[in-house]
């Protein structure tokens, strides 16, 4: 991406770069606001979550099974919703998907309010929740690349993702007081109404899309644009395996893009186990620290996250974009290595903040990279491959760390994987077309 001149005021505040998306894009709005309501409910149901299983069980062993119930239908369905994605409304499989989250997690809070959830439930509505989520997520990714423009591509991202760990400062808080003062089945119940609130940004976004569609359908109609779209009716790969393997052949193309998902195949097992696994265990079990102290540090995560969103934003193009993502994601790594070994809630908590900020430089760089090299009516299988590759083997991650931890102890299983992150990482770097990259 060419940077464009920006605006002499915009030289001088580089904060003001972040109002761009609101002035110059009708549809940004909408989508913002949606997802940042429904990452609310998210994160109370991924405070609440852990701790209640904790609580019924005591054990790290049934947290790891019940992550993998979550993920297996999100991995199996990943593959299928790129195809889905790519050949039908995508904001339409985003509301869909958003009733349907709706109802399992109004049913899930239900039958904790009436003390009627068990774990074996408890699993059913967590895989149910997994399948719509992942026929959401690559909808949501190639709406989110059509929304954001190249001319505001960087801010918008790094708006996004700042406004997003803001609602992760109040989330986990919130969790840990409904869970400690109220009940789960309120923080259940929270997060299901959050989607109906997406449901309806999602409305007024299909409204506001309008005139480009309308825009496309009149380009669509001359002779060259009938004879393209009878071509694409008549060729054989209309099933959702060729549009897989279409979308394996765009990621061959970058070394970046293909390189950087098979590591992360692996980077993934080893961070999202410890901090969805082990890290509740550390807190509630290891250290009985209250469940407010685990909220505290979810929230300086997402502290340290808005300070790295809000680097990035402030500059329209960066150099050595490889090296610095890739040190993000070491510097996340490093974070999760310490914190086994501190003693107090604060220095916890700094650690906390430091992971935050090391993954989302790791994040922005990488969605904005994809955003700029991914054909648009590709992106949908680009993006399920993408997610399919960092979601693919966590079941069997979550169900290894959480077997592990039972068999030598969490902290040695937390300095294990973290350090095995960070190996990988490294090695990576190693690599030129990643070192390199710009």
């Amino acid at each position: 991406m060419i940077p464009t001149a920006a605006p002499e005021h915009t030289k001088n505040n580089p904060l003001r770069r972040f109002a761009e998306p609101f002035a110059k894009s009708r549809t940004f709005p909408f989508l913002w606001l949606g997802n940042l309501v429904s990452v609310l409910g998210s994160s109370v149901t991924m405070i609440i979550l852990p701790v209640m299983v904790y609580s019924l069980t005591g054990s790290t062993t049934t947290m790891g099974f019940v992550m993998a119930v979550y993920m297996l239908p999100n991995v199996i369905m990943l593959p299928i919703s790129g195809h889905i994605v790519d050949r039908y409304d995508r904001v339409r499989i985003m509301m869909i998907a958003d009733i349907a989250r709706f109802g399992v997690m109004i049913i899930t809070a239900l039958l904790a309010l009436t003390g009627l959830l068990t774990v074996p439930l408890l699993c059913i509505f967590v895989g149910a929740y997994g399948l719509f989520d992942g026929l959401f997520r690559p909808a949501y990714a190639a709406v989110q690349a059509s929304v954001f423009t190249p001319e505001i591509r960087v801010a918008a991202n790094s708006l996004s993702q700042m406004t997003i760990q803001m609602v992760r400062l109040i989330g986990p808080s919130l969790g840990g007081l409904l869970i400690t003062y109220l009940s789960a089945g309120v923080g259940f119940g929270l997060d299901a109404f959050t989607y109906l609130f997406s449901l309806v940004c999602l409305v007024y976004l299909r409204k506001a899309l309008m005139p480009r569609t309308k825009a496309a359908v009149s380009a669509a109609s001359s002779p060259q644009a009938l004879e393209t779209a009878a071509a694409a009716a008549a060729s054989p790969h209309n099933d959702w395996k060729e549009d897989f393997k279409e979308g394996i052949a765009v990621l061959r193309s970058n070394p970046w893009l293909w390189i950087t998902i098979l590591a992360f195949c692996f980077i993934n097992i080893c961070y999202a186990g410890v901090t969805s696994i082990l890290v509740p265990w550390l807190f509630k079990v290891h250290h009985g620290w209250e469940p407010y102290v685990y909220g505290l540090a979810g929230t300086f995560s997402g502290v340290g996250a808005i300070l790295g969103g809000l680097i990035i934003g402030m500059k329209q193009r960066w150099n050595h974009r490889g090296i610095i993502a890739y040190g993000g994601a070491f510097l996340g790594g490093l974070a999760l290595l310490i914190l086994p070994f501190v003693t107090s809630p604060a220095a916890a908590i700094a650690l906390f903040a430091l992971e935050g900020f090391g993954l989302m430089v790791f994040i922005l760089i990488w969605e904005i990279s994809l955003q700029e090299l991914v054909p648009q009516e590709a992106f949908g299988r680009v993006a399920s491959l993408d997610l399919f590759g960092s979601f693919a083997l966590l079941p069997v991650g979550y169900i290894l760390v959480g077997w592990l931890a039972d068999l030598i102890g969490g902290v040695a299983t937390i300095a294990i994987f973290s350090g095995l992150g960070m190996a990988c990482i490294a090695i990576v770097l190693c690599v030129p077309a990643i070192r390199k990259f710009n």
